[in-house]
């Protein structure tokens, strides 16, 4: 039996093929102008490299913003959902999954089997949010991927005082005319990310194991201040952790095709 997940954000779409409690492979993509072209666009790139059809595809969730329009997908379910049972099933020990994506953050409580217990998201502003990082790095001129390696790299760190995104792209453009180093200014971004996650996180409360997952869990300051502030190590996953959700969609798809079976 062969299954599918496929989880389309506001800034990447993913999806991952699975066989008999195994992983295939997978795919990340940038989104397209509409989420049933994402969609298809990343499962066509995944099935490709694979060597199969949608005719191979016994079932297939859909997860994240774009779920419910996604044409091929045998029904769907939240990215929350999906994001606790993905990581909970490459971390059976995980209990608070902290995924930080393009358009939301959110905290998320599993139980021994990563089905939901609670969880609190943060989708009114784009403070603390993929996108945010992505307008910052560019006002400092560099790639997003760069921007927790530099942060590394900071002697004296500036303080972004600002929650909005908006008044703190100002903060730093002020902290640029004052000659402050890209070093200083992406750590002090990194950190500011960090403290409203952690803000999130603290409504929910944490219970260990913690991971993180979303593209943000790739920006090394941003996890390394975020592990600061808890006083907590979070565990690493075997798999890119920006596939998390799909990994669960197609977790789920699994579960739902043997349902199906007569």
């Amino acid at each position: 039996m062969i299954v599918a997940g496929c989880d389309v954000g506001s800034l990447t779409a993913e999806a991952v093929i699975m066989t008999n409690g195994s992983i295939l492979g997978s795919e990340i993509i940038r989104v397209r102008p509409t989420a049933e072209q994402s969609a298809k666009d990343v499962m066509d790139k995944v099935l490709a490299k694979l060597h199969l059809s949608y005719d191979n595809i016994d079932y297939c969730v859909s997860t994240g913003y774009g779920r419910e329009t996604i044409p091929f997908a045998d029904s769907n379910v939240s990215e929350i959902s999906c994001h606790g049972r993905g990581a909970q099933w490459l971390i059976p020990t995980i209990r608070t999954v902290i995924d930080v994506g393009g358009q939301d953050c959110k905290a998320i409580r599993v139980d021994e089997r990563g089905l939901l217990e609670d969880f609190v998201m943060n989708d009114k502003c784009a403070a603390g949010t993929g996108r945010s990082l992505e307008l910052m790095a560019e006002v400092l001129g560099v790639d997003i991927t760069r921007l927790g390696p530099l942060s590394l790299e900071a002697t004296s760190p500036v303080v972004i005082t600002n929650q909005c995104s908006i008044f703190a792209e100002m903060e730093i453009m002020h902290y640029l005319c004052e000659e402050r180093s890209i070093a200083d200014v992406a750590a002090g971004i990194n950190e500011a990310m960090a403290r409203r996650v952690k803000m999130l996180v603290g409504k929910v409360g944490v219970k260990e194991d913690i991971g993180v997952t979303g593209g943000v869990s790739k920006n090394i300051g941003v996890v390394q201040y975020l592990e600061k502030m808890l006083g907590k190590k979070f565990v690493q996953f075997s798999e890119d952790p920006q596939i998390v959700g799909a990994l669960g969609a197609a977790i789920f798809a699994a579960e739902k095709a043997r349902e199906s079976k007569p």
